[in-house]
């Protein structure tokens, strides 16, 4: 009876203490995720300092891509 509460502790505890131990690289948290925009090219990352809104067709319904707006001066694709 002793034995298997025993294990049982340890089971419970071997996740947890692999847990607590500092990670070796930053959380993508830390870096700042960088967003995505599938647009009729495929999918790329929008570019810094730009942003995205979804598209639409010239009747105004949902095109099901998005556009990549960037404000002047800044080059969406290098």
């Amino acid at each position: 009876m002793r034995k298997s509460l025993l294990v049982a502790a340890l089971i419970v505890a071997l996740p947890i203490a692999a847990n607590a131990r500092e990670p070796r690289h930053r959380d993508a948290g830390e870096r700042g995720q960088r967003q995505i925009a599938c647009t009729v090219s495929g999918c790329v990352p929008v570019p810094r300092g730009c942003g995205q809104i979804p598209g639409r067709t010239i009747d105004g319904s949902p095109s099901g891509f998005d556009l990549i707006l960037c404000p002047p001066g800044v080059q969406p694709f290098r």
